[in-house]
């Protein structure tokens, strides 16, 4: 059941695991995020793997995390159980970590799939741990001030990586190998303590109170949760991958140093936005605060199709963060308002499988906008934005007056 408290709804009030959850996505994405960012620079000008062979290591990566998620998820509900398969996903990205360091491309490829593992594991399990153990009317709270700690960790990571390549004296837009492998040494610390804040910080909550384990099965999810996926699948058909927006970035003529700068901004924005964004939608419904999210959203691609120059391009992404920190806990926060606390696990993992699922095809349909494929030529880079800008106005339009209302709405 969850934890209730009498005191006024604030950080303060936040259950023990929601705090833990939080610690552990803080050390975690400090962890990930000073790798991950420059893993593709890192194999195309450093190892000069083709990018082909970039987006099959990325491909197989978050496809198997994606269909891990649902799994995953089912599973929690089925045992009632949700920390220790949350624990197991962030050991096994700890675990990952080193083999980085070897820096050719089967260890790296093996690195980055046994990561994208752990993440199909924990993901589901972790979200609902969080919504079994707090009050409705603190979800939005909760999942909110969550993604602050785990966009807060993004921010420390990618600082220390931007620290470390100015440090080695290579240039603002080189990276070699012993830079790579520095910050690969450094991101084993906090993965390790990820894994260790979760198993030690957390406590089991009872996923149900059923006394049959809930059998796989959709239709247990209900129609306004399928409407929803349905919207939210529109929606993600247009948000292709953020590589996308480095591209765009590059295309302006901004360097490594520029674009870490960028990225560090846009999450540092994240994190302030996302608590109280969170706490907005406990105020005035989950469904408003999306819809707001996602007008937003459209406005910021429409920007990046016509970004000309680099302060264009660090004013959107600051406006991407703040995106990103009203819509994305909350999203989170309505996905267990629209379902039974029996088969919540089922219901992150479903939602979570979607959105990296349609990863590939957005990812696929803005590359063909913008660079074409074959013989037919792309739009140029402004393209792949115009096309997300658009998805999002449909969502946006589709959740406001096709989507019932949700029961946190005033």
């Amino acid at each position: 059941m969850p934890e209730t408290t009498r005191e006024k709804p604030g950080l303060r009030a936040l259950p023990r695991n929601v705090w833990a959850v939080s610690v552990t996505s803080f050390f975690m994405d400090t962890s990930s995020e000073m790798v991950l960012n420059l893993l593709p620079l890192f194999l195309a000008n450093v190892l000069g793997i083709t990018t082909g062979v970039i987006g099959l290591i990325e491909g197989v990566a978050q496809a198997t995390a994606s269909l891990l998620k649902v799994f995953s998820g089912w599973l929690s509900d089925r045992l009632q159980a949700r920390k220790w398969l949350a624990v197991a996903g962030y050991a096994l990205s700890a675990v990952a970590k080193p083999f980085f360091y070897i820096a050719n491309v089967w260890s790296i490829a093996g690195a980055r799939w046994a990561d994208r593992v752990g993440k199909g594991i924990r993901t589901a399990p972790r979200d609902a741990l969080v919504a079994d153990t707090i009050a409705e009317e603190q979800r939005g709270l909760a999942f909110g001030f969550h993604r602050a700690a785990d966009t807060g960790g993004a921010v420390l990571g990618l600082t220390i990586a931007l620290g470390v390549v100015l440090s080695a004296g290579q240039g603002a837009g080189m990276l070699d190998l012993s830079t790579f492998q520095t910050i690969t040494l450094i991101s084993l610390v906090p993965g390790v303590l990820a894994a260790l804040s979760l198993a030690i910080g957390a406590r089991e909550v009872k996923a149900t109170s059923e006394r049959e384990p809930p059998r796989f099965a959709f239709r247990r999810l209900g129609k306004r949760f399928m409407t929803f996926l349905v919207i939210v699948g529109i929606f993600d058909l247009g948000n292709s991958s953020d590589a996308f927006l480095t591209l765009r970035a590059d295309s302006v003529g901004m360097n490594v140093v520029g674009i870490l700068g960028v990225l560090i901004l846009f999450n540092l924005v994240y994190a302030l936005v996302s608590t109280p964004g969170g706490s907005l939608s406990d105020r005035i419904g989950r469904r408003r605060v999306i819809i707001g999210g996602w007008l937003i959203y459209a406005a910021i691609y429409l920007g990046f199709a016509l970004a000309q120059t680099s302060v264009h391009i660090w004013l959107l992404y600051a406006a991407y963060g703040a995106y990103y920190g009203l819509a994305y806990g909350t999203t989170k926060a309505l996905v267990a308002d629209l379902v039974p606390d029996a088969v919540r696990g089922t219901a992150y993992g479903s939602y979570n499988t979607l959105i990296g699922v349609l990863d590939f095809p957005a990812s696929a349909i803005a590359g063909v906008l913008w660079e074409g494929i074959g013989g037919w030529g792309g739009f140029g880079p402004g393209a792949p934005f115009l096309f997300g800008a658009a998805m999002a106005l449909t969502a946006a339009l589709l959740m406001a007056f096709v989507m019932p209302d949700d029961s946190s709405e005033q």
